[in-house]
């Protein structure tokens, strides 16, 4: 065993931890977390190694896995409920004086005046329709524009 050419006849004289799986079988004859049966003994090693190291990872797993389903089930008394938010408030005000504070952005300003510019003659319609006629030909001539190629934009460069 453990040679290219080697014959199974030669294990006679082999070392009996030599044979013995790296990874023993935890508790053969209790069952598995999920219920189900072990695999027979009868099994090759490399299976049930398999399958230990998978019931292995199973019970890590279940180890750490947080039921949220069961968080609800837990009844918290009123004094309780008001101590932790008393709790939590300390805790937010303490962080938040911690951080900067932020100014909010007022709306921009066109005049200092406002009820002036609000007080004043509306605009005229000629001045609308002037406006709009300007705005209809500067659309047109933008999409009337149009790139010809004169030359290629990627040059090779000589390199000596």
């Amino acid at each position: 065993m453990g040679c290219c050419y080697s014959n199974e006849d030669e294990n006679t004289s082999q070392d009996p931890d030599e044979i013995k799986p790296l990874i023993p079988h935890p508790n053969p004859i209790s069952k598995p977390p999920n219920g189900t049966d072990w695999i027979n003994p009868s099994v090759p090693s490399a299976r049930t190694d398999e399958q230990a190291i998978l019931s292995s990872i199973l019970v890590k797993t279940a180890q750490n896995i947080i039921d949220v389903s069961a968080a609800d089930s837990v009844v918290m008394e009123q004094h309780e409920y008001m101590d932790k938010a008393k709790q939590y408030s300390t805790k937010l005000t303490a962080v938040s004086t911690s951080l900067p504070q932020k100014k909010a952005l007022a709306l921009p300003s066109l005049t200092t005046q406002p009820h002036q510019v609000l007080a004043s003659d509306l605009v005229s319609y000629s001045d609308i329709q002037q406006v709009s006629k300007i705005a209809a030909y500067a659309y047109s001539a933008i999409s009337q524009i149009k790139v010809d190629a004169k030359e290629e934009l990627v040059v090779q460069f000589a390199i000596p």
